[in-house]
């Protein structure tokens, strides 16, 4: 994985992790959303200072359309 990647790939595995805990959701809703808009600010920061960057296309196509998986898909696969 490239390392320029690292802190993006980190956060859309966390988001992962927020999203299929399923337990933390039915005990804490808000919590749960909570840290769910936390991770999902960090992904937001991170993208934004990807902007000035020349980056493939296919990669920006995906932050661009929060498409997550896909773009940590690419960064462990393609990105390397």
């Amino acid at each position: 994985m490239n390392a320029e990647f690292a802190p993006l790939a980190e956060a859309l595995r966390e988001r992962l992790v927020i999203i299929s805990d399923h337990a933390h959701r039915d005990h804490d809703p808000r919590g749960h959303l909570d840290r769910l808009r936390e991770v999902s600010q960090r992904i937001d920061s991170i993208v934004s200072s990807l902007s000035d960057r020349e980056i493939d296309m296919k990669f920006r196509h995906y932050l661009d359309r929060r498409s997550y998986d896909k773009a940590l898909a690419w960064i462990v696969g393609t990105g390397s």
